[in-house]
């Protein structure tokens, strides 16, 4: 099994709520072909570098995966035809990390809840 690493923005307008539903169906996706997703991290609405499809801010959303290519592509082909999503990325890592990415850190310390 390899190890990926993979980020998506999902449009503006959507809810958390739909944000979640859109999140748990491509983690059922990732399931259904024999992966299995070790962490999933909701960034939250953020605000893009550059405008993308007219929208100027998105929902980020991460999963770090634990399987077959098979299923990181099956997952991606999902996300090219579904019009919400309006970015996303995977990558291979070597090991997946063990403790929560740089954003989340960021967002915990900008609440003034780091130690």
């Amino acid at each position: 099994m390899a190890y990926y690493e993979s980020i998506f923005i999902v449009r503006q307008d959507l809810s958390e709520k739909q944000v979640e539903t859109l999140t748990n169906d491509y983690a059922k996706i990732i399931a259904d072909n024999g992966a299995k997703i070790a962490r999933t991290e909701n960034w939250g609405l953020r605000t893009l570098a550059y405008r993308i499809r007219k929208n100027r801010k998105g929902h980020y959303v991460m999963f770090h995966i634990d399987g077959s290519h098979d299923a990181v592509a099956e997952m991606e082909r999902q996300m090219r035809l579904n019009e919400d999503i309006l970015r996303y990325m995977s990558i291979r890592m070597e090991e997946l990390p063990t403790e929560p990415s740089v954003m989340v850190r960021k967002s915990d310390y900008d609440k003034g809840e780091a130690a």
